[in-house]
């Protein structure tokens, strides 16, 4: 975990930026000693965000697949992937 000072980001800007997109890991702003904000690249920011998105896609197949909602084959699904494939 990488914490660092409000004052680091006003005063050295560049370095708290090169270190957010060489870790690809959240940094931990502080003010007055206290949790404040969270700071991370775009790149590491779009990855989480699609890696949230699968995950609730993969919860909620799940939740279907509980209640008993149909499913289909392996050889289905590939037939009506080659389907929407050939459709484009």
């Amino acid at each position: 975990m990488i914490i660092k000072a409000s004052a680091s980001l006003r005063n050295d800007y560049a370095t708290i930026s090169n270190m957010a997109k060489e870790t690809k890991e959240p940094i931990y702003i502080t003010k007055n000693g206290e949790g404040d904000l969270v700071l991370m690249s775009i790149d590491a920011f779009e990855n989480r965000e699609q890696l949230l998105k699968l995950r609730a896609k993969i919860l909620q197949a799940e939740q279907e697949r509980l209640e008993g909602t149909g499913t289909v084959g392996v050889l289905e699904a590939r037939e009506r992937l080659r389907e929407r494939i050939n459709g484009m």
